[in-house]
């Protein structure tokens, strides 16, 4: 089962070390876990006994932007599509049906976020950033 919903402590308590040995957030403390996903709209996906077997988030303002992160399947559990329900569920959601610009990064799952639409960037000259070292993140050397 799949529902947009804040995840409990229990759902953090497999979430965090999953995405603390993540290539995108290695190390990420559980307190700033715990805050992405207070400011975020949550998509958790339960087995049948209500465990929590997946995970994604939105970072939204609701109404015309949306960023796709920290999307992760529990590893007994992946291949099975969770992700991309996950992801489904978000964009289906009625507080996001004026998003206008869906938006995520992946270094390996392209083949799962291409069958929800999403592909590479039209005008990628467009778009900036800024990267600073997470402040959890040990220093390099």
């Amino acid at each position: 089962m799949i529902a947009v919903e804040q995840p409990t402590k229990a759902d953090i308590d497999i979430l965090h070390p999953l995405l603390r040995e993540s290539y995108w957030s290695p190390g990420i403390p559980r307190g700033t876990v715990e805050r992405a996903c207070a400011n975020s709209m949550c998509a958790v996906a339960r087995d049948e006994a209500g465990v929590l077997i997946g995970f994604a988030r939105a970072v939204t303002d609701g109404a015309v932007f949306a960023w796709v992160c920290d999307v992760m399947v529990v590893p007994e559990r992946r291949g099975e599509g969770i992700g991309r329900s996950l992801v489904r569920t978000l964009m289906g959601h009625p507080e996001t049906q004026t998003v206008r610009r869906w938006m995520l990064g992946t270094a390996d799952a392209h083949g799962v976020y291409a069958g929800l639409g999403f592909g590479p960037l039209k005008a990628p000259a467009r778009l900036m950033e800024v990267i600073k070292p997470a402040h959890y993140a040990k220093p390099e050397g």
